[in-house]
């Protein structure tokens, strides 16, 4: 079993979904580990393995790999998660109480008592999941509005149990009703986001507008199913309902807390730099290497209500030395505003440098260069015990002193934090990506036939590593002089 995001295309298999975050996907598939113990590998792994992994020692997975259990037990619990996942719980717990009688009439008791321990699990996580005996395939929107802003609650419904949910946050420029709200929030979802969007039967919402039948046909035409909205409900759609509206409100209130603590800190640490206006817009840099390996460099933005995530940018940095910091950073600052005079709405009011006078120095120049001397500089050096809080702050050519505006440090602190956290992401993912690559790949000549004959005929990148040149020539398609250049890339000393 495995999760895939966004709509199957070629893929072969059965999906199950939709699921509203990463969380319940893999609660899902934790919990399939518990009560059917499936395995979670990928087919490489299953294939290689000559004994029971970690999974099958805890008891999480039956070891198919090795034949530890029996075809037709597996197919049974495969069936069964199907059962599940199709939202059949009910008839896999009747079906499996009569499996746990029959297995304690044979006095089978240790599978008896396997099979009452999924029941069990089932149990629970029905009641867990508030699950509805219609079987409903629904989303429930509730909706919150304070102080002019709006949250959009969806729970999402499938097979009669609660998948989980998701806040939304639109940005309404128009004054206009509750109702005229709701209609443009659900034109957005369902039609204009059609294509990632798995439709359900009906559509619960909080308050009723003239239009529903209007959407509700469209709805249907562009999923291709009937798609009801409701605003009348009673039961356990009416307790959905409620638990929407209240994690709308729950949702709004916390978003309005952060945006009132960010701009707070905004508002000191525009104070703390004596600008003449509050910051609307931060950019902070920050470099990330494994010694000069795969080197990156990361741009967060932030806005006075927080990070603007949209806006993001990491730069792969290239044509440098190995491990130099300073010639790094420059790449990514010239990059990222060689064109900034075209786009003068992009323009930051502070730029936050990762680092000490070196880095920051470099950064005077770079904006020297492109004619941007400007925009303020801040740089922000790790003290000796390199702990949060005990930080340099340098700016124009003088230490800050912080104390009394810890507010604005803690700002610093966030942004400086999240700018190594996407710069150290990226450099990860590009250093895993060129350490998974194959050392053939690099070799001119020799393409993806060529790479298979080689590694079929020595069974391996380790015996083409180890073949000389009158052996590497047998292989069909390699020539003597490619044999040559294969051998001298491989053995470069």
């Amino acid at each position: 079993m495995a999760y895939q995001r966004g709509k199957p295309k070629s893929k072969k298999g059965q999906f199950f979904g939709p699921y509203p975050s990463g969380w319940a996907v893999r609660e899902s598939l934790n919990l399939m580990q518990k009560v059917f113990k499936l395995r979670q590998c990928d087919n490489n792994y299953f294939r290689n393995r000559t004994r029971p992994c970690l999974q099958y020692q805890i008891n999480r997975c039956k070891a198919p790999c090795v034949g530890l259990v029996d075809k037709d037990e597996y197919d049974q619990d495969v069936a069964d998660t199907r059962q599940f996942l199709d939202g059949k719980s009910q008839q896999l717990i009747r079906t499996l109480i009569k499996r746990m009688e029959a297995e304690s009439a044979q006095l089978n008791f240790e599978q008896a008592a396997d099979i009452r321990d999924q029941i069990n699990h089932l149990r629970q996580v029905q009641e867990a999941q508030s699950a509805d005996r219609g079987a409903a395939n629904a989303d429930i929107v509730g909706v919150a509005e304070q102080s002019g802003s709006f949250c959009f609650d969806v729970l999402f419904v499938r097979g009669g149990r609660v998948l989980g949910h998701k806040s939304y946050f639109p940005n309404f420029k128009l004054e206009a009703e509750k109702e005229d709200y709701l209609a443009d929030f659900l034109g957005q979802f369902y039609i204009k986001l059609r294509d990632s969007r798995d439709f359900p039967a009906e559509i619960i919402i909080p308050v009723e507008y003239p239009e529903a039948d209007v959407l509700a046909e469209a709805v249907t035409e562009v999923s291709g199913k009937k798609v009801t909205i409701k605003h009348r409900v009673r039961g356990e759609r009416n307790d959905w309902l409620e638990l929407a509206n209240k994690n709308a409100s729950m949702s709004l209130e916390s978003q309005l807390a952060s945006k009132t603590h960010s701009l707070h800190r905004t508002e000191q640490l525009t104070y703390l730099l004596s600008l003449p206006a509050t910051i609307s817009r931060m950019e902070c840099f920050d470099i990330s290497h494994t010694f000069g390996e795969e080197t990156v460099a990361s741009c967060v933005v932030f806005g006075s209500a927080g990070p603007l995530k949209s806006e993001y940018r990491r730069f792969n940095v290239k044509g440098i030395t190995s491990g130099d910091d300073y010639a790094a950073m420059h790449f990514a600052l010239h990059k990222r505003y060689k064109n900034l005079k075209e786009h003068p709405e992009n323009t930051p009011d502070v730029i936050i440098i990762d680092g000490g006078k070196g880095q920051l120095g470099i950064a005077e120049d770079v904006m020297q260069e492109l004619s941007l001397q400007h925009i303020p500089l801040l740089g922000v050096a790790k003290g000796i015990s390199r702990k949060p809080g005990l930080e340099t702050l340098l700016y124009q050519g003088v230490e800050l002193n912080s104390k009394g505006n810890e507010a604005a440090l803690l700002l610093i602190q966030q942004i400086r934090d999240e700018a190594h956290r996407f710069a150290i992401t990226g450099h990860r993912q590009r250093r895993q990506k060129a350490r998974q690559k194959s050392t053939l790949e690099s070799i001119p000549g020799v393409g993806a036939k060529r790479r298979s004959a080689l590694l079929k005929f020595f069974g391996g990148r380790h015996g083409v590593m180890e073949a000389p040149v009158d052996e590497l020539c047998k292989v069909e398609g390699i020539s003597r002089k490619l044999a040559e250049q294969i051998y001298e890339h491989l053995h470069p000393n």
